[in-house]
């Protein structure tokens, strides 16, 4: 929808964000996370990887073939959108940035009781599919992890270069609630004895 501006005779593009062509869907990933932690297990950093990945980055065409192939593969099987700083392997292999949203670090509060996404009702929160996966290999720690804001310098940048040459070494923190930690029951403070003698004192000057 577009909108006239009066003051320099120009138009507006009002389109909501979410009906925007290339607007974030949410996306159900096309393989099973089982899968893709056991690549993940042969494709993890080591010098071996961060040589190979170090020559891709020292020629450019070569790098933006990588890159390319690496956008269409991730993008038919997760709906990768390029963000260059990768946290499948903290999601059970459902991409956070599916989400219309963007949120890295859970679903929003506008959820429906049928599991929907908010700006889309049809179809299904991504982060309700991520932590299913991750249940069913026993990872639902990984939904404890503290996805940190990404560096937004880096959309459309290789995520597997920048994973072999270390550079988002700090996307998430690690597991930081402990499974044996007590449930804590909200309750209203005891009221200190002294606080209770001063108060009792106060109402016995006020005059009737």
């Amino acid at each position: 929808m577009l909108a006239a501006c009066p003051a320099n005779d120009t138009y507006l593009d009002m389109t909501a964000a979410h009906e925007q062509p290339d607007a974030p869907r949410p996306s159900r990933p096309k393989v099973s996370a089982q899968s893709m932690y056991a690549m993940h297990h042969v494709l993890e950093r080591n010098p071996i990887w961060a040589t190979v990945a170090g020559a891709i980055e020292r020629t450019l065409p070569v790098y933006r073939a990588f890159t390319w192939a690496e956008h269409v593969v991730k993008a038919r099987l997760f709906g990768c959108r390029m963000c260059g700083q990768c946290a499948l392997p903290a999601t059970a292999y459902a991409c956070p940035m599916t989400c219309p949203k963007q949120l890295r670090n859970g679903p929003c509060g506008g959820v429906g009781v049928d599991d929907s996404c908010e700006v889309y009702p049809g179809m299904r929160c991504v982060w309700l599919q991520a932590y299913e996966r991750a249940a069913e290999e026993n990872r639902v720690g990984d939904m404890r992890r503290l996805q940190r804001p990404i560096d937004q310098r880096k959309w459309g940048q290789s995520s597997w270069v920048n994973y072999w040459q270390g550079r988002d070494e700090d996307l998430w923190t690690d597991d930081f609630v402990a499974e044996d930690l007590p449930v804590l029951i909200a309750s209203a403070p005891a009221i200190p004895p002294a606080r209770t003698e001063q108060a009792s004192r106060k109402r016995e000057l006020v005059p009737a």
